[in-house]
């Protein structure tokens, strides 16, 4: 376990995960580069903590920006050792009546947000010969098919592909990621933070019912505590026991192991047909009898 203190950039740390898991690295005894569009809004940490924390504004879409930053972080701190891509946000629409403007600024934000924060940390950390890359995804970057949600949702599985890769083409270097999937947590993603459009009739029944509960407040009711969340993964980094994925939240891991269970089921029932696919193997072969769903 380590015993000297961590520094953390952390994006999005105004509110929500970045700003508990902000808090809880500095009572952790940890120093933050806390980033956020508006700084400002990190007043109270920066009096609470004094110089250990380093308040810097960051649009994540920015490249140069994230560059910046990260650079600011280095000056202060001297090292970056754990680097949280946290900052993120959904609009909720119909993927056929979505304002494409906006789908593509989720994107921006959710994807794009992440590449650009780390890429221009992996000089910094290819030269220390270590460091932590910290991706905030969801349980529907893993499981997807929340109505609604296309642009947050593909940016978050483009985000857990891109970290892969990441991974596999970095570990000489001594830089390790963990992917962050939490369920349905109380922060503000499903509050002030979303806007949620209008839904055409004809989707009412699935994107409208996925509006409604929106609406009704689950963000504010959701099991997940994310000051909990935040000290969870602190000390991870602490124990230096690092998963490549971690699900947050009972529901989130229920969900992953059912999505599991019916992937491999799948894959086992497809199993001869996809390898009658390969030049010299059987062919045809009989396709498996599937339960075909009410309607279909």
């Amino acid at each position: 376990m380590s015993t000297q203190p961590n520094t953390w950039f952390i994006t999005g740390s105004s509110r929500g995960f970045g700003r508990s898991l902000a808090a809880a690295a500095l009572k952790a005894g940890d120093n933050v580069v806390a980033s956020a569009r508006k700084p400002e809004q990190l007043a109270d940490l920066a009096a609470e903590y004094g110089e250990r924390v380093l308040p810097v504004a960051l649009d994540v879409t920015d490249a140069a920006a994230a560059e910046a930053a990260l650079a600011a972080g280095l000056a202060a701190f001297g090292r970056i050792d754990v680097v949280v891509n946290n900052a993120g946000y959904a609009n909720l629409s119909p993927v056929e009546t979505a304002d494409e403007a906006d789908f593509r600024r989720q994107f921006d934000t959710n994807f794009w947000g992440v590449y650009n924060v780390s890429r221009a940390a992996l000089p910094l950390l290819k030269k220390q010969g270590a460091g932590i890359v910290i991706q905030f995804s969801s349980i529907g970057g893993r499981v997807g098919h929340t109505p609604g949600l296309g642009s947050y949702q593909a940016a978050k599985f483009a985000v857990d592909g891109f970290t892969r890769v990441l991974a596999a083409e970095t570990t000489p270097f001594g830089i390790r990621y963990l992917v962050v999937e939490p369920g349905g947590f109380a922060t503000d993603w499903a509050g002030s933070s979303m806007r949620v459009e209008d839904v055409p009739q004809d989707y009412r029944q699935t994107v409208g019912a996925m509006s409604d509960l929106l609406r009704g407040g689950q963000g504010a009711v959701a099991a997940g505590d994310p000051d909990r969340a935040a000290q969870i993964l602190v000390r991870i980094v602490h124990a230096d026991n690092l998963p490549s994925h971690l699900l947050l939240g009972a529901g989130a891991a229920r969900m992953a192991l059912d999505y599991s269970r019916g992937q491999i089921a799948e894959a086992t029932a497809w199993q001869a047909v996809s390898a009658s696919a390969d030049t010299g193997a059987e062919y045809p072969v009989d396709l498996p009898i599937v339960d075909l769903p009410t309607g279909s």
